[in-house]
């Protein structure tokens, strides 16, 4: 009990300051009363008490479990090394974790499932909500894979991401121009609520566990490819579904004539 109002406390400071703003822009700014305040309290109790079990949750499951599977799939034992060696292919059980956790916890990221919602909503069902949330979880599932063969090998951080965003920056000028904005947005819901504990555990948890790495210079990272590879993968997707129209139409054509 001791821990949860400790939590609580904790959440309430956090999230009274966005109160407080919006308070003030819609009473002294706007100058009109809440529309339903009732059900604008219950809703903050709401947001309060689960933002307080999460992160409790955290505490006690989700982060030390990251990070001892990372230590686990990294025993010299279970891997059947010696010594300070470092064989890439030795991690394959380790790769297909990170995969698995990073397309897991995407599609079950909060923040991913409204924005897919709203982008379905306004495109009238042209945007697949499902779609999105696969190629997001996809994209995040490739990234965090190759962040972790990353701190497997030790090599630098800066040229994995800057190849990302040539490529990025190649795709943002062939996509269709109307999900190019929604692609930017997926690389920032992914590193919310529920991927980020569980892909930081892994790689601090990565970075202790193989020889000759550091958490603090190998360990931090994988946020950054967990926000770059879903904007790729987006962009892809709508690539290969405009492609795939068109040549859809295209044999339309050819079957009247």
């Amino acid at each position: 009990m001791d821990e949860f109002l400790a939590a609580l406390a904790g959440t309430l400071r956090d999230v009274l300051p966005i109160v407080l703003i919006l308070g003030f822009f819609q009473l002294g700014v706007l100058r009109r009363p809440l529309a339903n305040p009732r059900r604008v309290f219950a809703g903050l109790v709401y947001v309060l008490l689960g933002l307080t079990l999460f992160l409790i949750g955290l505490e006690q499951a989700l982060f030390p479990v990251g990070r001892l599977m990372a230590a686990q799939l990294t025993d010299p034992v279970f891997l059947g090394t010696v010594g300070m060696d470092v064989d890439w292919s030795k991690y394959l059980w380790v790769y297909a974790f990170a995969f698995a956790v990073g397309f897991a916890t995407t599609i079950a990221e909060p923040a991913l499932i409204a924005v897919t919602l709203k982008a379905n909503t306004l495109s009238g069902g042209a945007l697949s909500a499902w779609g999105l949330r696969i190629a997001v979880a996809l994209g995040v599932g490739v990234g965090i894979t190759l962040g972790v063969f990353r701190i497997v090998i030790g090599a630098p951080i800066h040229w994995f991401i800057i190849t990302g965003y040539v490529l990025v920056v190649a795709q943002t000028l062939r996509a269709p121009k109307l999900i190019v904005p929604l692609a930017y947005d997926s690389g920032g819901v992914t590193t919310s609520t529920v991927t980020v504990p569980l892909v930081a555990a892994l790689g601090l948890g990565l970075a202790e566990s193989v020889p000759g790495r550091s958490p603090l210079i190998d360990g931090f990272g994988l946020i950054a490819f967990a926000s770059l590879f879903p904007m790729i993968s987006v962009l892809g997707y709508a690539m290969l579904a405009d492609w795939w129209l068109r040549r859809k139409d295209q044999g339309g054509e050819n079957q009247k004539q």
